[in-house]
């Protein structure tokens, strides 16, 4: 098979933001909601995330957990995990953290006013590692093409958005594989799962193996997420565009739509917020919605 090619203008939507908290300058013909539920990566090539000079020193692999590779902080409960250093070094990350968060979240309330009530946050992250040459199990490896699910943490259809900013002192981009529609990875994937089990659901929510119940959709996406990175032939074949988001930039994307491998770079920023369906301008354009379609039941 020959690998295909998009337009990336077909996968990127530029905005010229180079404030968290605005002006916004774009000549894009809808607005950035549209595109993000139509399943395009909003790309801010000059909004960067300013480290002040006693935060540099945490731009290293050695500030983090070597098993979990990123600092993971918790913005609803002030906690902060995978971190390594000093009581003062821990204090210090931890506001670093937070003020990512706080930026991350005025920049989606600003650009996308419609979600302001209905966003919920999720973990904030700083990943110091680098990604190239990890040795991880398939399920595990990102530089895989996949679309977003999380085995422990389901979403019952939740749309998982999130925002990204490149902090690499070395002028190093963050490389990236953009795939193919999620329409064409759900006919690609969607009949070739095990049948979901409602008994197995309860049973690992009761053992505390999932923190929510594990609905039909959740297995769905899971097992697609599961199938994707494990298809060898898939990923070398697949329509897919490389792109490198270089330092001082920032994008936003629902990783659960949008097909996408992260193959290298180091020092980002994350931030994960999750919205109902029901606050989409249009929910017909969720994965939940369009996996309905396509496999021709409800699956929440």
């Amino acid at each position: 098979m020959t690998r295909h090619e998009r337009d990336i203008g077909e996968i990127l939507e530029t905005l010229d933001v180079i404030a968290w908290d605005g002006p916004v300058l774009t000549n894009m013909s809808g607005s950035p909601v549209d595109a993000l539920e139509d399943g395009k990566v909003l790309y801010l090539p000059r909004l960067g995330f300013g480290l002040s000079a006693g935060e540099t020193r945490f731009l290293s692999p050695a500030m983090a957990d070597a098993a979990a590779k990123n600092v993971s902080y918790h913005p609803p409960s002030d906690a902060l995990k995978h971190a390594l250093g000093s009581a003062e070094d821990l204090a210090a990350m931890k506001a670093m953290l937070r003020r990512y968060h706080e930026h991350a979240l005025a920049l989606v309330r600003l650009l996308l006013p419609q979600y302001a009530d209905s966003l919920e946050i999720g973990r904030t992250s700083f990943r110091p590692a680098e990604i190239a040459g990890r040795r991880l199990s398939a399920k595990r490896d990102d530089t895989r093409l996949h679309v977003d699910a999380f085995p422990s943490a389901p979403t019952g259809g939740k749309r998982i958005l999130r925002v990204f900013t490149n902090v690499n002192p070395d002028g190093k981009g963050r490389d990236w594989r953009l795939g193919e529609r999620f329409e064409e990875v759900a006919l690609a994937f969607s009949g070739k799962l095990p049948p979901y089990s409602r008994a197995r659901a309860r049973f690992l929510n009761t053992i505390g193996a999932t923190k929510a119940f594990r609905t039909a959709y959740d297995h769905t996406m899971l097992n697609i997420h599961d199938r994707m990175k494990a298809d060898d032939e898939y990923q070398r074949a697949a329509e897919q565009n490389a792109f490198s988001f270089p330092p001082g930039s920032t994008w936003i994307v629902y990783t659960d739509r949008v097909s996408h491998a992260a193959m290298a770079g180091q020092h980002l920023f994350e931030q994960t917020f999750y919205l109902p369906v029901k606050a989409m301008a249009d929910p017909a354009r969720a994965p939940l919605r369009i996996l309905e379609r396509v496999m021709g039941r409800a699956l929440a």
